[in-house]
């Protein structure tokens, strides 16, 4: 059966498995579309979380830029497992057993302001918006590959799907949907890792391959011929890093918090049964996402050997089906500098920005482009979200590896799209609405009102996929950045600081936020010519802003406290209950 066959039964099955789940789970009640009735198996629930939290930029992006970046996209495998470890450990069970739906209704229950309660869900938004644009980017992206068709009408059929279970299941639909995802999304990262591991080293654990003798011959280990190779190329050593180390501490940690303060990622242990339900959860989506982080960076350097093995040196007219495929689409760009009909690869940048095609043949076959050459050996422009996805095709893998690997893409993208998108609604429909707006409002119009909400973000989260700001997990480091900087101190100074008042923790949200947001967009947007270490403030760039976001946060929350009034001593008294645990006996008030 040809390959592009497979890729068509193997989405569609998966979508019709999607779809079918969230007409059989749908949600009759607000608290089953906000929290699937609290009553999903912790292992469910791991699962689910799992495939919640390994976005588009898990699953497409980061092996690309481990790939691309070698020592210095450690940050990401740090930053993203590290955080989830700090939010099983110092937010899960707290919020489990404080019992709302929602983020934003714990900062306004805790803080006691509504005032509080919209700025946590305005922080949401931004946060939220800013992540799913990276989700609908993947899902743009393996729609034009895999199923032929424009970018803008993959994204559009990516937000039909979300629609129909997003909406109609709320989270009990978008639960046992991610756990279908979850296995789809593992099967398809590791078959291909394993294939992959063998025919590079012979060594079957893509964990254990990475530090294996190659299986040309050679004599050498993985990364001793990759470091070879890359510095051979013009490049830095594979297992040197390039970056400062208070950036790289700076972007790890923002990553890290900004784990622990994702709203879609929070509310999902609101889901279980009890408290000690959200600890057991936390510890399976653990077990879950080992399994892929453990293997991108095998698959990255595989990825990249393979990668400059088919590619460099090679004439265009006898280059790989996968080049030209993806060439198509503008995610691959050669540009004959030399005149050669031989594809060169070596470091720095081809030619400036993004391929931009003529339409037209160049004089040895390629794909006339419209881009300025620049003066450096390199002649192949590659984009880092391209690598897992082909990695298949590189390899030469069977047609139904592809078809694998296409259906994961999507359901990994598709399913943090999904909670994401959720989070949204419920906080417009039950903070916005319900608790400030129109508290009189019944239960089914409550409802109405998520389903609206999800209904319209949805629309904009497509709008962002077909005008996305950056690469998949750059754009998701941005989200975490914000996240670190806004919510996280709220919710750790509202679980463990019985004298945090409203002033303070609203106060340190907006100031962290806006930072955090006008340091991403000043380097990233406005001022890109300015975006390296020199003009940095303390060397930091804008992925790890979220760190200095967040000192901000805590230090402008400090200091408003002093001149405030102290909490109400009722609320004092929850926070404290918050933290003891069921059946301790009374709490010792100091």
């Amino acid at each position: 059966m040809e390959t592009q066959t497979l890729i068509y039964i193997f989405v569609g099955a998966s979508f019709a498995l999607y779809v079918g789940i969230a007409i059989w789970s749908r949600a009759g009640s607000t608290s089953e579309f906000y929290v699937a009735g609290g009553g999903v198996h912790p292992i469910a629930n791991g699962m689910a979380t799992a495939a919640d939290w390994m976005s588009a930029a898990s699953f497409i992006s980061m092996a690309g830029i481990i790939a691309f970046a070698g020592y210095d996209g450690s940050v990401y495998l740090m930053g993203w497992t590290g955080g989830y470890v700090l939010l099983a450990l110092l937010l899960a069970p707290y919020l489990r057993k404080f019992g709302q739906f929602t983020v934003p209704d714990f900062i306004g229950e805790r803080y006691y302001s509504s005032t509080a309660r919209i700025v946590g869900v305005i922080c949401l938004i931004f946060i939220s918006f800013t992540y799913v644009a990276g989700q609908m980017r993947g899902v743009g992206i393996v729609f034009s590959r895999f199923l032929e068709v424009d970018i803008e009408l993959g994204v559009v059929l990516g937000m039909a799907v979300v629609f129909v279970y997003a909406v109609l299941g709320g989270m009990k639909g978008i639960t046992y949907t991610q756990v279908a995802q979850y296995c789809v999304l593992i099967f398809a990262y590791l078959v291909p890792a394993i294939f992959i591991s063998i025919l590079v080293t012979g060594n079957p654990i893509p964990q254990l391959g990475l530090g294996s003798t190659m299986a040309d011959g050679s004599g050498m280990s993985v990364l001793a011929k990759l470091d070879a190779t890359l510095v051979d190329l013009g490049f830095t050593a594979y297992t040197e890093g390039s970056k400062a180390v208070i950036d790289v501490f700076a972007i790890t940690f923002a990553l890290m918090v900004g784990t622990a303060g994702l709203p879609h990622v929070i509310v999902r242990f609101f889901t279980v049964p009890k408290v000690s339900d959200a600890r057991v959860s936390a510890l399976w989506a653990l077990i879950f996402i080992a399994l892929l982080y453990t293997t991108a960076p095998a698959v990255a350097a595989f990825a990249r050997i393979n990668f400059i093995d088919t590619v460099n040196n090679t004439s265009y007219q006898e280059a790989p089906g996968w080049l030209k495929n993806w060439e198509q689409i503008g995610l691959i760009g050669w540009m004959d500098k030399n005149n050669d009909g031989v594809i060169q690869y070596g470091s720095g940048a081809p030619y400036e920005g993004k391929p931009t095609y003529t339409g037209e043949a160049g004089p040895n076959g390629e794909r006339a482009l419209s881009n300025t050459p620049t003066a450096s050996d390199n002649e192949i422009y590659v984009d880092r979200d391209i690598f897992v996805l082909a990695n298949p095709e590189i390899a030469q893998l069977p047609g139904w590896v592809i078809a694998l690997v296409a259906a994961g893409g999507l359901a990994a993208a598709l399913s943090t799209a999904a909670g994401l998108l959720l989070v949204v609604s419920t906080s417009i429909s039950h903070d916005l609405m319900k608790k400030t707006l129109m508290p009189n409002i019944s239960d089914k119009q409550e409802l109405r009102y998520a389903r609206i909400a999800a209904a319209v973000a949805i629309g904009v989260a497509g709008y962002l996929g077909i005008n996305p700001p950056g690469f998949v997990a750059q754009v998701v480091a941005f989200a975490f950045g914000l996240a670190a900087a806004s919510l996280f101190p709220a919710i750790l100074m509202g679980i463990f600081m019985r004298g945090m008042n409203r002033e303070g923790a609203i106060a340190g949200m907006v100031t962290g936020l806006a930072f955090t947001f006008v340091y991403i967009v000043f380097f990233k947007f406005i001022s890109p010519e300015l975006n390296s270490s020199e003009h940095w403030f303390l060397g930091i760039s804008p992925e790890g802003s979220g760190t200095v976001g967040m000192v901000l946060n805590f230090l402008v929350a400090f200091a408003v406290r002093m001149f405030t009034a102290a909490p109400p001593a009722e609320v004092q008294d929850m926070v404290e209950d918050i933290r003891v645990p069921t059946g301790a006996g009374v709490a010792h008030t100091h």
